[in-house]
C-alpha cells in the first residue's frame, strides 16, 4: 500500500523510504512486557539525554572528539580470534543500540535500527615480533589511533574494535564505542561480563547461554517520551528551578589567565589511585553519617574548589543512570545517563559534615529528578549561553559502577587510552576497587598544566586523608 494512502505522516513517509533504501526494517526481539512492545515508535525518537549528546555532537565534534569512549578488555592466555568475533558479533545482534546510527527526518532526530550484520571482524595486529620494550607503546599508540577517530553518527558504525597481541598469552581487546551508544553499567557491567561468557562457551564449542532481553534502547526511548508526561516535566523542572534559580556561579578556577573565546574541547587524561585504607576510611565515614561514598568525594571536590577560589557558592556535575531505574533496561546497553547539576552553599565556612549534609539531600533530589535535560532547565530558567563554557558547571565528578567478576584470564580497564576530547574543563572519575579508590581526571590542556592536574589531584588526595582523620570539622 502507498504510504501517503496508508495515512502515514511525513516523518513516516521518509523514514519508510530510509529503510527501504537500506533494506528494510529489523527484525525487533521478542519482548516479555507488553508494555514495551506497544510504545516502540516509528520512527523511532532519541531518548532525551541521547538527544542532548546528539545536538552537542553538531557543534563540539569538529573541536575534538569529545564523546569518543575507550576501554581495554585485557586477556591473560590463549585467544581464540574467531570465537571472540562471533562473541561481539552474538553481542551486536542483542543489543540494537549497537548498530544503530542517526537520521534527521522534518528536523528531528531519529534512531535507526539495522539488521544484525552475519559476522564481526575484528581488526588484529600481532606485536610479538616488536621488541618487549616497545610493545606497550605501540599497542597504547594503535588505540589512540582508534579513539581519535571520529563517528559518522548517520552511517555508523558507532563502535570498532581491535584486537592487539602482545605475547603467546597476553592480549588486548580496544573497545572504542560513541557515548550515545554507551553508559557505565555498559561498559563496567554488561559489556564485559557478555563478552566472556559468550567467548568462553563458543570457544568451547557450547551455544551462548545468554537470555533474550527484555528491552532494547529504541524501546526505553519510545516509552520515556511518551511516560514523561507535561506534568511530570513541569514537576521536575520546579524542582530544577528552585536549585538553580538565580544568578548562577561562574566558577572562577583555574583563576590565571584567560579562557578561550570558544570552548574547546580538548581533553587529556591523569590517572591517579587513593590507596585502599583511605577509601575504607571514607566508606567507613560514610556509614557513620548516612552517606555514600560518592557523596563524601563530592563534598571533598566542592570542599577544595572553595579552597581554591573563595567562591560560596559552587555547582558540580555529575551523571545521574536516570534510564536505569526500570528493570526491563538493567541489562540493556546504551546511554541512560543525564547530565544533574549540584549546588553548595558554602556561605560560613560550614563544616564537613554540614556540607555533606547538604551534598546528601542536593544528591538525593538531584537522582528524584533526573529526566529532564540540561538544556530544558537553561531555557526555563532563560540561561545566558557562553561558548566559553558549559551553561551550568565545568566541573564534573562520578563514581563508576562496580566492575563485574569476569572469569580467570580477563580483566577490564577503562580511560586507559585518549581520544583527544573532553567535555569539560575537568572530569573526575572514580572506581572503587580491591586495590582502592582508582581514578581519572580528565582535563582540558588548554586550561590546565599536567602539573597543575597533578598538584589539584595531590590537593584531592590530602583533604580526604583530612576528613577521614576527623580534620576537616
Amino acid at each position: 500500500m502507498d504510504a501517503k494512502k496508508a495515512g502515514l505522516s511525513e516523518a513516516k513517509q521518509k523514514l519508510l523510504e530510509l529503510q527501504r533504501s537500506r533494506g528494510g526494517f529489523a527484525a525487533t526481539s521478542t519482548l516479555t512486557s507488553d508494555l514495551i512492545s506497544r510504545t516502540r515508535e516509528i520512527p523511532t525518537p532519541l531518548s532525551l539525554a541521547q538527544e542532548e549528546v546528539w545536538r552537542l555532537e553538531q557543534t563540539a565534534a569538529k573541536f575534538a572528539p569529545l564523546h569518543n569512549e575507550s576501554i581495554t578488555m585485557h586477556r591473560r592466555g590463549p585467544c581464540d580470534v574467531a570465537a571472540l568475533e562471533r562473541s561481539l558479533a552474538e553481542i551486536i545482534r542483542r543489543h540494537e543500540i549497537w548498530r544503530t546510527t542517526f537520521e534527521v527526518v522534518c528536523g528531528r532526530p531519529i534512531q535507526m535500527v539495522h539488521p544484525a550484520p552475519a559476522t564481526f571482524r575484528l581488526t588484529v595486529d600481532d606485536l610479538r615480533t616488536f621488541p618487549d620494550a616497545e610493545r606497550e607503546g605501540q599497542a597504547l599508540e594503535l588505540a589512540t589511533q582508534d579513539a581519535r577517530q571520529p563517528f559518522d553518527l548517520k552511517h555508523g558504525p558507532l563502535v570498532r574494535a581491535r584486537l592487539v597481541t602482545l605475547h603467546d598469552d597476553e592480549h588486548h581487546l580496544y573497545l572504542t564505542a560513541h557515548q550515545s551508544v554507551v553508559d557505565g553499567i555498559t561498559v563496567f557491567d554488561v559489556f564485559p561480563s557478555e563478552l566472556t561468557t559468550l567467548y568462553e562457551a563458543l570457544a568451547s564449542g557450547e551455544p551462548s547461554p545468554l537470555p533474550e532481553l527484555n528491552g532494547q534502547f529504541a524501546d526505553f526511548a519510545s516509552q520515556q517520551r511518551r511516560s514523561l508526561t507535561h506534568e511530570a516535566i513541569e514537576s521536575q523542572l520546579s524542582y530544577w528551578q528552585k536549585q538553580l534559580g538565580g544568578e548562577l556561579p561562574v566558577l572562577q578556577w583555574p583563576n590565571h589567565g584567560k579562557r578561550p573565546a570558544q570552548q574547546t574541547y580538548r581533553g587529556a587524561i591523569h590517572p591517579f589511585q587513593l590507596s585502599r585504607e583511605l577509601a575504607q576510611s571514607l566508606k567507613y565515614l560514610g556509614r557513620h553519617e548516612g552517606a555514600t561514598l560518592f557523596m563524601i568525594l563530592l563534598s571533598g571536590l566542592v570542599s577544595l574548589l572553595h579552597r581554591y577560589t573563595g567562591q560560596e557558592d559552587i555547582i558540580v556535575g555529575t551523571l545521574a543512570p536516570s534510564g536505569r531505574k526500570q528493570i526491563e533496561f538493567q541489562r540493556c546497553m546504551g546511554y541512560f545517563l543525564n547530565p544533574v547539576a549540584l549546588r553548595a552553599d558554602l556561605s560560613g565556612n560550614p563544616a564537613f559534615s554540614s556540607l555533606l549534609h547538604q551534598m546528601r539531600e542536593a544528591t538525593l533530589g538531584a537522582l528524584s529528578n533526573d529526566d529532564v535535560p540540561l538544556q530544558l532547565i537553561a531555557e526555563r530558567l532563560r540561561v545566558k549561553p557562553d561558548p566559553s563554557r558549559h551553561p551550568f558547571f565545568t566541573v564534573a565528578l562520578s563514581l563508576a559502577p562496580e566492575v563485574t567478576h569476569l572469569p580467570p584470564g580477563w580483566r577490564m580497564t577503562y580511560m586507559d587510552v585518549e581520544s583527544g576530547g573532553a567535555r569539560w574543563d575537568l572530569y573526575i572519575e572514580m572506581s572503587d576497587c580491591a586495590e582502592g579508590l582508582l581514578g581519572r581526571a580528565q582535563y582540558n590542556p588548554d586550561l590546565f598544566t599536567i602539573d597543575a592536574i597533578t598538584q589539584t589531584v595531590e590537593d584531592f588526595r590530602e583533604l580526604l586523608e583530612g576528613v577521614a582523620a576527623g580534620r576537616e570539622g
